[in-house]
């Protein structure tokens, strides 16, 4: 019996050109640090902080814990949707990696699934870590199952709507003004945005703004989803809506060099 010991030239098929691409941007992540702080640091940190918020913020009625962590929820996916997919993005289309990439076998739209589905891992993490530190720390959730699948919901409509926005600015920006401009955008969001703070508790001119952006817009129904059990059709609604311009405006003006 003889082995045919040929070379056979070409490319590898789509799914194992992704599969490749995924597993390259997980391991780029997990050798940025402050990526990893980031994403996961600075909302475990901010979850524990929340058993005593309620004596420095004012979250309304309600145990500080059950108020905050559907925020730090949202926060997890706006920091690996947004500010990692930005930055990591932007430098690699200064250094011509996006070009490199671009000109090889992998399709455009399999490095944009690649990039995708490392996003989808990292967040699965970061929900799974922090719904757990959550419980330990006394969070109950109201509603049954019926929470976690808005949380899915949510999540996807979320990363939609960030992700769009993060290669938006990674795009038509250069690299360190990218950097700049998402770390900017995630502190504002994160301070005032409607995230970690019920609306409610906003001055009243400023609460119809925060609705519609994505952070309040997220922030709102992550707590509907864990308070009640249900979301209403306006936050969705207004992640829908950001996402499909995001994704417009990205597909119109994002420069691969």
């Amino acid at each position: 019996m003889s082995l045919d010991l040929s070379p056979r030239p070409g490319a590898a098929s789509t799914s194992a050109m992704v599969a490749a691409q995924t597993r390259m941007e997980l391991r780029l992540l997990a050798r940025n640090g402050e990526q990893l702080l980031i994403t996961l640091v600075i909302p475990l940190l901010l979850l524990v902080a929340g058993t005593r918020s309620g004596r420095v913020v004012d979250l309304g009625a309600g145990r500080p814990i059950d108020i905050v962590t559907p925020g730090v929820l949202g926060l997890a996916v706006l920091s690996t949707s947004f500010t990692s997919v930005a930055i990591a993005t932007g430098f690699e289309r200064r250094y011509g990696v996006l070009k490199r990439l671009g000109a090889s076998p992998l399709p455009r739209w399999g490095l944009l699934a690649g990039k995708s589905a490392a996003v989808v891992v990292v967040e699965l993490v970061q929900l799974l870590v922090l719904a757990c530190v959550a419980l330990l720390l006394g969070w109950d959730p109201a509603g049954g199952v019926a929470p976690w699948a808005w949380l899915v919901l949510l999540a996807v409509l979320g990363t939609a709507a960030f992700g769009s926005l993060g290669l938006l600015i990674a795009g038509t920006l250069r690299a360190e003004a990218t950097l700049a401009v998402a770390n900017l955008v995630y502190v504002l969001l994160l301070v005032g945005g409607g995230l970690l703070v019920p609306l409610s508790r906003y001055p009243d001119g400023a609460q119809g703004l925060l609705a519609l952006l994505p952070s309040g817009a997220l922030g709102e129904g992550m707590r509907s989803a864990f308070e009640g059990g249900t979301v209403d059709l306006l936050p969705l609604a207004v992640l829908a809506a950001w996402a499909a311009v995001g994704t417009a405006l990205t597909a119109r003006t994002f420069r691969w060099e």
